[in-house]
C-alpha cells in the first residue's frame, strides 16, 4: 500500500478544489458512485472558508497558507429531514499535515458548528487513513475493534449512513471518487466497518438517496452579516426554486423577510444555488437564515426540507 507523505499530500490538496459534491447513500452497502462524476460549480471565494463552494466550484481551492498550514475539508454530518436522517455538509479548516485523520477526528467527535447536526459514529479514533494508489482505494487502518462491528442499539440503516458520512468526507478531502476500505491487523486484511463489508470498497451512492435536499453553505452558523450578503448552497427542489426566509430568533421564528433563489437544476441530483439577501431594512440582532425546498404537494408529500443558519445582523 502506497501513500503520499503527509506534507506532500497537504500541498497537493492545496492545489485542488475545496471539497467534492459527493453522492448520498442508498440502501446498498456498496452502492454505485454518483452519476455526477465531476464537481459542479457553486459560487464562492477560494480564499474564505465561509464563502466556499457547495459542490464545490471548479475554480476554488482549499484555504491554506504557509504560515497557518491549514487545509479546508468538507465534513458530512447527520441532520433531520422529512425523509429521515440525511447528510449535511460543513466546511472546516484542519491542520494540513494530515487532513484525512484530522477531518475524521472532527467527524467522529461530532464537532459541528451547526447544532442541528450530529454524528452517528462511535467515539474514538478511526485509525490511520491513506490513499492506496495501487488499489484505487481510501484505506482506513483500524486501530482496534471499535469500528468493525455495528454498536448495540445502532440500526443497520444508521450504520450505512454513518459509513457514508465517512466516505463523503474522505472523498471530499482527497478529491477522489475512490471507494473506502477498512483493514485490520499487521497484514492489513480487509474487514467490516460498523458491520458493513468493505472488502470490495464502499462507494458513494446517489445524492438523492442520502443528502439533505437543501444545504446552506454560506452564511455559516453564527456568521455576522450586514446590508446585503450572498447566500449559497445546494438543493434539489421542484423546478429549481429554492425559497429562503429570514426568521426572528426565538421559539416563534416569525418570518420577517423572504424570497427565493434559482438552482442550476433539480431533477437528478443537488445543484448549486446563489442569491443576494438585502437585510438593510431589518433591526440589528440575531436571526436565522433558512433555505427550503419548494413543496408543490401542498403538504401531502414529505413536506419541505430546510436548512437553517443562525446569523447576527449588525
Amino acid at each position: 500500500m502506497t501513500s503520499p507523505t503527509p506534507r506532500g499530500f497537504a500541498l497537493a490538496l492545496a492545489g485542488t478544489v475545496a471539497a467534492l459534491a459527493l453522492a448520498g447513500c442508498g440502501d446498498d452497502e456498496t452502492s454505485s458512485v454518483s452519476d455526477d462524476p465531476s464537481p459542479s460549480k457553486e459560487a464562492s471565494s477560494a480564499t474564505a472558508p465561509t464563502e466556499e463552494a457547495s459542490s464545490p466550484p471548479d475554480d476554488a481551492s482549499p484555504s491554506e497558507s504557509a504560515s497557518t498550514e491549514k487545509a479546508t475539508v468538507p465534513l458530512y454530518f447527520v441532520g433531520d429531514s422529512p425523509q429521515g436522517p440525511r447528510l449535511f455538509r460543513e466546511f472546516r479548516q484542519v491542520p494540513a499535515d494530515n487532513p484525512l485523520v484530522e477531518a475524521a477526528a472532527l467527524l467522529t467527535a461530532g464537532d459541528t458548528l451547526d447544532t442541528d447536526y450530529r454524528t452517528l459514529l462511535p467515539s474514538g479514533s478511526l485509525g490511520e487513513i491513506a490513499l492506496d494508489d495501487d488499489q484505487g482505494m481510501i484505506v482506513i487502518s483500524l486501530g482496534d475493534d471499535t469500528y468493525t462491528q455495528r454498536p448495540a442499539g445502532m440500526s443497520a440503516r444508521d450504520a450505512r449512513l454513518a459509513v457514508q458520512s465517512i466516505v463523503y468526507t474522505l472523498q471530499g478531502a482527497t478529491q477522489t471518487r475512490n471507494p473506502l476500505q477498512a483493514v485490520a491487523g499487521d497484514d492489513a486484511t480487509p474487514t467490516t466497518l460498523l458491520g458493513i463489508d468493505t472488502s470490495g470498497g464502499v462507494k458513494a451512492a446517489k445524492q438523492l438517496d442520502v443528502l439533505g435536499l437543501v444545504n446552506v453553505t454560506s452564511p455559516e452558523e453564527g456568521e455576522t452579516v450586514n446590508d446585503t450578503f450572498t447566500a449559497v448552497g445546494l438543493a434539489s427542489s421542484f423546478e429549481a426554486t429554492v425559497p429562503w426566509q429570514i426568521r426572528q430568533a426565538g421559539p416563534d421564528g416569525t418570518v420577517v423577510l423572504d424570497g427565493f433563489a434559482t438552482a442550476e437544476g433539480w431533477i437528478d441530483r443537488l445543484y448549486p444555488w446563489e442569491t443576494d439577501v438585502d437585510v438593510s431594512g431589518l433591526e440589528p440582532g440575531e436571526y436565522s437564515f433558512v433555505a427550503l425546498t419548494d413543496d408543490p404537494s401542498g403538504g401531502e408529500g414529505f413536506g419541505p426540507t430546510e436548512d437553517s443558519k443562525t446569523i447576527t445582523i449588525e
